[in-house]
């Protein structure tokens, strides 16, 4: 304790220490992890540059030095030398004793000629559109409101609609982020052995591809804006005549259907607009029909989820969210329909199905 000097005769004024003093220094590898966590920005910033100037493709065929690297994207050695170092500290790239960079997992997957590339994943989410918006996150928690017409003038998905570029740097990297996830819930989810699929917002089409691939007794319709449409992945003659592409608003209506897919649609919307977009699904649901949504759900407590980290996301650009288990049954009570299961997969998001109340 503190003892003051009073400012009356007689007076004693005793006050706590830890009024005065502050706490005992942190432990150093809390003070070093968030050190770590602090540069974090900087970590996006290389893997952006990696992605921009295809590193991973230029060591598809085996380990190169930096200046070998720098002579084939126009670059100084010197600095791409530090970028690759930094990168890989982190597992991105490899150093061996000769001082020539590799391929590492995380590299390979950066590669643009791979299965389950992420390469235009990697473009998107370090991409000014969210990397702006995060840089305003102070004043969306003090607002509750996206960052995202405040930094562009408008909302996220008109910016897109005005933006060519834009638009096929989000349809190329959301395609990209949730490819790797469709063949596993095609797997994980009991289709049925006959019906209609609709993928409502499915982009691409590459969740649907996936499920009338493995269930050869289903047809698909895709369904989302013109735009996103135009160039599906299920072109192709193995699924000819199974499915057609059938463009509109999801908060209008959808085509009617026995299993309606919501993948990395939900997130995006404010809880109202979920509504909107669940009331549509139940009345265009045939009887017996099921509405999967596949998103992040992330679990309670304080174990690490790539769901928390997407909420900011979607918080700061979209004004969305990632939703747990409580507050979907909360959104589908409101739509009509009621929670029947929670099934897991081996990636990052899970199937919740919902059928009609």
């Amino acid at each position: 304790m503190i003892v003051r000097t009073p400012s009356r005769p007689g007076e004693i004024i005793v006050e706590p220490s830890s009024s005065r003093h502050p706490a005992a220094a942190p432990d150093a590898s809390g003070a070093l992890r968030l050190m770590e966590e602090t540069f974090g920005f900087l970590h996006s910033a290389a893997l952006r540059t990696a992605a921009s100037l295809r590193l991973a493709d230029r060591l598809a065929d085996g380990p190169r030095t930096a200046a070998e690297l720098a002579a084939d994207t126009g670059t100084d050695g010197a600095a791409l030398q530090r970028l690759l170092r930094h990168l890989a500290s982190r597992g991105v790239f490899q150093e061996d004793d000769a001082g020539a960079f590799g391929l590492t997992p995380a590299a390979y997957a950066l590669r643009t000629d791979v299965p389950g590339s992420l390469h235009s994943a990697v473009l998107l989410l370090t991409d000014d559109m969210f990397q702006r918006s995060a840089a305003d996150l102070a004043g969306t928690v003090r607002t509750g409101e996206s960052a995202f017409p405040r930094v562009f003038g408008t909302p996220f998905f008109q910016h897109l609609e005005t933006d060519g570029a834009a638009r096929e740097v989000f349809d190329a990297g959301m395609a990209a982020f949730s490819g790797p996830l469709d063949d596993v819930v095609a797997a994980a989810y009991p289709f049925p052995e006959r019906g209609t699929v609709v993928d409502v917002g499915g982009g691409r089409g590459g969740l649907l591809r996936s499920v009338l691939l493995r269930h050869p007794g289903l047809s698909g319709v895709l369904f989302d804006r013109a735009a996103a449409v135009r160039e599906p992945l299920l072109a192709t003659e193995e699924l000819s005549g199974r499915w057609r592409a059938e463009p509109g608003d999801f908060f209008a209506a959808v085509p009617e259907g026995d299993v309606l897919l919501l993948k990395h649609v939900l997130p995006d919307w404010s809880d109202e607009d979920c509504v909107r977009i669940l009331r549509s699904c139940r009345r265009a649901l045939a009887p017996g029909g099921r509405v999967l949504v596949v998103d992040a759900v992330p679990p309670p407590g304080n174990a690490p989820h790539p769901g928390k980290d997407l909420d900011l996301l979607m918080m700061t650009a979209l004004g969305g969210s990632t939703r747990s288990p409580a507050e979907l049954d909360a959104l589908f009570a409101r739509s009509g329909l009621r929670p029947v299961r929670i099934l897991p997969t081996p990636g990052f998001a899970s199937i919740v199905e919902a059928a009609a109340a």
